[in-house]
């Protein structure tokens, strides 16, 4: 049985980010705690009013708190509806790094909407909320779109680095069930040569993992016309590199994943290397 963070902020319940949870329960029984909180910094609230008065922060305060408790409610009935077992934490509603951090450490897989990643999104980077989750988040995180269904393919990003062949095995190790599923591996770089770093051993490996797997070059820029190839396959998951606690690697940066989140493409599966 795999433990499961499921992370929802203030009123933005993630239907697709359930769906995810449900069809991971029908694969291989899991375990979801559920993290409720309000990512608003409520300090710099009051910090940024015109009026002095504390009023307007309690209103505020109150009205999250709702929200948040009313997400809480949702989680509840669909989990017991989908018999999924499930906890909710009980600490505060704010968002709080260390919690998530610990909770993230004790936990196999933690789902995000890719929504609330891109919330508030610059053309550059993600919302600072997320960037500081990815950063501090001690497993993998798959962050899903809201249109959401189910998958009928995979495809993993490689890069001939290490990170991503970290990703891959985090990957198989935590969704057996999807390596069932056709998959390509896929390594891009605008040049004429077909040629894969370490080729014959990617493709030993993975065809060992895999059930049905190809295997190909694409010739183009990756940050430019990836989420336009991607865009065209339906029901599909991205697995792609894994990301440190010091540097969260290029997914924070104007990269292919990142505009493939932005974009609510599909779901995408990121590693976390320490």
């Amino acid at each position: 049985m795999k433990k499961v963070i499921f992370v929802c902020d203030g009123n933005n319940f993630s239907n697709g980010s359930f769906e995810f949870l449900k069809m991971l329960n029908e694969n291989d029984s899991i375990s979801v705690k559920g993290i409720f909180f309000d990512p608003i910094d409520f300090m710099q609230l009051i910090a940024l009013s015109y009026n002095p008065s504390a009023e307007p922060f309690i209103k505020v305060k109150e009205e999250e708190k709702l929200s948040v408790k009313k997400s809480e409610e949702i989680f509840k009935d669909r989990c017991k509806a989908a018999g999924i077992r499930f906890t909710i934490h009980e600490e505060k509603s704010e968002w709080l790094a260390d919690l998530f951090a610990r909770e993230t450490r004790f936990a196999d897989l933690t789902i995000v909407s890719a929504q609330m990643f891109a919330s508030e999104i610059s053309d550059v980077e993600p919302n600072t909320f997320m960037a500081e989750a990815l950063r501090i988040a001690e497993c993998p995180i798959i962050l899903v779109p809201e249109t959401f269904k189910t998958i009928d393919r995979v495809i993993i990003a490689y890069d001939g680095k290490e990170e991503s062949l970290f990703a891959l095995k985090q990957f198989c190790n935590i969704m057996p069930r999807l390596t069932e599923m056709p998959t390509e591996l896929v390594y891009i770089k605008e040049e004429d040569d077909d040629a894969i770093p370490d080729s014959e051993l990617i493709k030993e490996y993975a065809r060992l993992h895999f059930e049905s797997l190809g295997v190909a070059k694409l010739h183009f820029d990756a940050k430019k016309f990836f989420s336009s190839w991607t865009a065209e396959k339906k029901n599909v998951l991205l697995v792609c590199g894994s990301y440190g606690r010091t540097a969260v690697s290029n997914l924070l940066k104007a990269s292919f994943a990142e505009n493939i989140i932005r974009d609510h493409l599909m779901p995408v599966f990121v590693a976390h290397n320490n």
